[in-house]
């Protein structure tokens, strides 16, 4: 008798499950499985159906292993590659048929790169505002640097109109969350807003785990901590590979895990850091912290892929937030700490007067930090909050954001 091959990878899944054992429990969660697929067009579909059945199985089967799985995702090309020219009213009008299936099945999808290489649009970021109006999962970026092309000093000033006109006409500026400046980062990226797809269909997974490194750097001090933390991230990870390749279909390719031990409202990277540096993060050595934690996360014993970076986002990390609070470091250190270790300046909360002069000078640090070092993939995704100043108090809608304070930018 045949059986699918969906079936069978079901059946293999639960043999990684001891009958006579109780369900194990982690110290982290898989952040995300995210699915890249290549369309045909902005018509097509029939592949991100195909996409969302794929997802919903694999979900399940890391679920039967005793994992927790927050959200499953889609990537496709870059839309610049699916439109001819650049995005017009009827982009949005295709998008918003996606984007009713997204919802229906509460997943996410990034479209990628609006525009390609290095060019100035100046009807982009008014497109951008009509985007988020009409859909809800959607999200996208554009390219501030690249390898082959260096820094894209007018893709920046197109990339600083989409993030203030994002701010000025959504609640709290909090479309900005759907949005990103993308600095030299690679496809396979299962993280958003950053990510998009190239090629045969595939999938990628990310994890979200410093409740983990928490764990290990309770036990460590600074002479083991780099021994400890990579023990045990190859001993955690090393079975969540072992499923994705057992995902694997002539349909489906594996990317990878994407190490980045992104932080969540009750899993601090903050804390982390925190517990190995016994001060506050922001004081000496914290940056000595943050380039233990990149040194492990580059170099497991895992198939890696995207960031694979640390990150750092305020809004979305209750430690970073408070001490931010606190004033106990500047957007400027986030940046140098992205030197040794980061993915970027994520979720950052400024003024919501900030000239549009300010954010290109800051896209255009990251760029150029992005294509200082090889193979560095940084992302920047501002948060200008409308009527608020500089040491004020904020909060958001958004369930996934923390309460923090308006940054002050030297």
């Amino acid at each position: 008798m045949k059986i699918s091959k969906l079936l069978f990878l079901s059946i293999i899944s639960l043999l990684f499950i001891s009958a006579d054992k109780p369900m194990q429990t982690f110290d982290f969660r898989i952040r995300t499985i995210t699915a890249g697929v290549t369309l045909e067009n902005l018509d097509d579909l029939n592949s991100i159906n195909k996409a969302i059945a794929f997802l919903e199985k694999a979900k399940t089967i890391y679920t039967n292993n005793g994992y927790e799985v927050q959200d499953i995702r889609i990537s496709t090309q870059n839309l610049h590659e699916l439109v001819t020219n650049k995005p017009t009213e009827h982009t949005i009008k295709q998008l918003k048929k996606i984007d009713k299936i997204l919802v229906q099945n509460s997943i996410s999808l990034s479209i990628g790169e609006l525009i390609s290489g290095n060019q100035y649009d100046e009807n982009l970021a008014e497109w951008t505002v009509e985007l988020i109006k009409e859909t809800s999962n959607i999200n996208f970026n554009v390219s501030i640097s690249s390898e082959s092309h260096g820094i894209h000093h007018k893709t920046i000033k197109t990339a600083s109109e989409i993030c203030l006109a994002l701010s000025k006409n959504s609640k709290g500026g909090e479309a900005n969350f759907r949005f990103t400046a993308s600095a030299n980062c690679p496809d396979g990226i299962p993280f958003f807003p950053a990510a998009y797809h190239k090629g045969k269909n595939s999938f990628a997974i990310g994890l979200e785990y410093p409740n983990l490194i928490t764990k290990v750097f309770e036990k460590s001090n600074w002479e083991n901590a780099e021994t400890n933390l990579k023990n045990e991230l190859n001993k955690q990870f090393k079975p969540i590979e072992i499923i994705g390749q057992t995902l694997q279909t002539s349909d489906w390719s594996y990317d990878g895990i994407d190490t980045s031990p992104a932080p969540g409202l009750d899993a601090s990277i903050g804390q982390a850091i925190e517990t190995l540096t016994g001060k506050p993060f922001g004081s000496p050595t914290t940056l000595s912290a943050c380039s233990i934690i990149t040194t492990v996360i580059k170099n497991l014993d895992v198939k890696s892929c995207g960031y694979s970076g640390l990150m750092l986002p305020i809004i979305e990390d209750m430690v970073l937030a408070k001490r931010a609070m606190e004033d106990n470091y500047t957007v400027e250190e986030l940046l140098l700490f992205s030197s040794v270790s980061g993915t970027g300046l994520d979720v950052i909360p400024v003024a919501g007067d900030i000239s549009k002069e300010t954010i290109e000078g800051i896209y255009r640090d990251v760029a150029s930090l992005s294509i200082k070092y090889f193979n560095k993939a940084l992302s920047a995704r501002l948060f200008p909050i409308p009527e608020k100043n500089a040491g004020d108090i904020i909060s958001f809608d958004n369930p996934y954001l923390t309460s923090s304070v308006v940054m002050k930018l030297n």
